[in-house]
């Protein structure tokens, strides 16, 4: 059997993005699509108010705003970003979000190949 890379979702048919994932009350809430050494996919619903606290990735990350505005913090530059938006953030650099609103986003991280010592 081959191994699946795609998770939580199932495969051969279409799917809308923004129904993959629901909005809670003051909480964020998340589906994660892929995990692997290479890439991770992670759909997200925030609340109003709500956020990820000050992180690195181990690789670039883009956010694609599905829904919504929030505000992107990189490297101590903040920025909106609002529906049908893109945001990169480059490896290994501080960033935080923050909704404005309720927003979705789709998170893409391309990992930094692990050097072999």
């Amino acid at each position: 059997m081959t191994e699946e890379l795609m998770k939580n979702i199932s495969f051969s048919e279409p799917h809308r993005l923004l129904e993959q994932v629901d909005y809670a009350d003051e909480k964020v809430v998340s589906r994660t699509l892929a995990n692997t050494s290479g890439v991770g996919i992670t759909l997200f619903a925030f609340s109003e108010g709500e956020g990820l606290s000050t992180h690195s990735a181990p690789g670039d990350a883009m956010v694609q705003i599905l829904d919504g505005e929030a505000s992107v913090t990189i490297g101590g530059k903040e920025v909106t970003a609002k529906t049908g938006e893109i945001v990169i953030m480059p490896a290994d650099v501080p960033h935080s979000l923050h909704a404005h609103v309720p927003f979705k986003m789709m998170l893409t991280v391309v990992k930094k190949r692990k050097s072999e010592d």
